[in-house]
């Protein structure tokens, strides 16, 4: 199975082409095209007894998704809008007037607009057809052309003609830097302050430093930092929180397939604050980078479960048709090189949370992208949380119709992914977490429990 359970640990590149010495030195290069042309040869013959019609961009993605499928369960390759949503998501921020938009019937459609972001202040609202760009009829364009359009840099001006009722409204609006926020931070009873972190983008640091200059004027010492679920994210991002909490020296080593070696160091001299991190079976990725460091350098309480056990680092690269691909580069170890693939990092203070029953509910293939017209387990699965959530999808029953389109739409613009109804891997694993918290929202938080208590002995 494939399992997006975190961003990535990344290196953005541009890949020019596939060819390299070393996949000649390893192949049989001449067999190997020779099977290609086959390959090619068995696809005509296919398409001219097929009884239906089957799109060019289909049948490439698939062939894509099946060499990345062999690799190993963090290898795939994202479509042109898939790699765009991607970067957006890593970055944490974007430039623009914040609007989720969906393509429907040829028409750029808003979903809903951001909180606190400048559409939402000119008076743009859910449905409105944005008909016109600076004066330019965008009618016909797909969501990726339309926002190329509507962003720009920051401090400049966009007009955005949409269509309402019938009526045809101009709003003229200031782009500014739209910031997706995974930071949540509060002062509780005792004055420990409460940081949840939810991923690790690259805007992540500089929100946490915000937190905690709202701490220190509190002056909290003692920190909760909430990382379950929390799938992980860039790699510098979790360096950059360390130097936030971790003393000076290494904090992870990272081993490449080329036989190189990077090792990451906190610089911090002196720690500031007491912390107990909550960590769980969902938290993955850089969250390991950061638990683990925190764990074997000793340097605050691991309260919770095991983490997922995710030690490999992914690459991302740019293909020049405006897809991506990303596979696996490298591995890397904790503190001291202790290993954190398939093993995870074990909690100080092993605390379970009540587990909800969720056995009625399908499990995601995590292999598969339903989209519009699909019939699969996996639809049924999202259209029974989906209506758990409280979303109109009608009766689930498996079938991805229009109805049940809107309503993923509504549920990517809601959590930040991007709208644009596929039921892609990273929607799946938003739709299971938002399961998750909906379950678990009545019951005490025991594992909050038990990390205030330690911080308080």
């Amino acid at each position: 199975m494939k399992r997006k359970l975190c961003l990535i640990l990344a290196v953005v590149m541009v890949l020019s082409s596939f060819a390299s010495t070393a996949f000649a030195a390893e192949m049989d290069k001449d067999k190997f095209d020779s099977d290609v042309e086959f390959m090619k040869n068995v696809i005509y013959f296919v398409l001219d007894g097929y009884q239906y019609e089957v799109n060019q961009e289909d049948i490439l993605n698939g062939l894509y998704d099946g060499f990345f499928g062999i690799l190993d369960d963090y290898s795939t390759h994202y479509t042109h809008e898939e790699y765009m949503a991607l970067l957006e998501d890593t970055a944490g921020e974007f430039t623009g007037i914040g609007v989720q938009i969906i393509d429907s019937n040829g028409n750029i459609v808003v979903i809903t607009p951001l909180p606190s972001s400048p559409a939402l202040e000119a008076g743009i609202k859910p449905g409105d057809i944005i008909k016109y760009v600076d004066g330019a009829d965008i009618t016909g364009l797909t969501t990726s052309q339309a926002s190329l359009l509507i962003k720009g840099a920051e401090g400049t001006h966009v007009k955005i003609g949409v269509v309402r009722s019938g009526e045809t409204l101009t709003f003229d609006i200031v782009r500014r830097a739209i910031i997706i926020s995974g930071v949540e931070g509060k002062i509780m009873d005792n004055n420990v302050g409460y940081l949840k972190v939810t991923d690790f983008s690259d805007n992540t640091v500089d929100l946490v430093k915000k937190e905690l200059e709202k701490f220190d004027a509190g002056d909290v010492k003692k920190i909760v930092i909430d990382m379950r679920n929390n799938g992980g994210g860039t790699l510098d991002s979790a360096v950059g929180m360390l130097n936030l909490f971790v003393t000076e020296g290494p904090v992870v080593y990272v081993d490449y397939a080329t036989g190189e070696e990077d090792i990451y160091e906190s610089t911090l001299k002196k720690q500031k604050y007491e912390i107990a991190l909550l960590i769980n079976g969902g938290s993955a990725s850089a969250t390991e980078v950061f638990a683990g460091a925190v764990k074997y350098k000793n340097e605050g309480i691991i309260v919770g479960t095991n983490s997922f056990g995710k030690g490999v680092v992914q690459s991302l690269y740019a293909l020049l048709d405006g897809s991506g691909v990303k596979f696996t580069t490298a591995e890397y170890f904790s503190v001291d090189r202790k290993p954190v693939h398939k093993v995870g990092i074990a909690p100080d203070i092993v605390v379970e949370n009540q587990k909800a029953d969720l056995s009625e509910y399908p499990s995601f293939s995590k292999t598969k992208k339903p989209v519009l017209g699909t019939v699969s387990l996996d639809v049924l699965a999202a259209e029974m949380i989906l209506d758990t959530l409280g979303y109109d999808v009608g009766e689930p029953d498996g079938v991805y119709d229009q109805k049940s389109f809107e309503q993923i739409v509504k549920f990517q613009g809601d959590n930040f992914l991007y709208a644009y109804g596929t039921i892609d891997i990273a929607t799946q694993n938003a739709l299971y977490r938002a399961l998750l918290q909906h379950s678990e929202s009545d019951a005490e938080d025991l594992q909050l429990k038990a990390a205030i208590k330690a911080l308080n002995k």
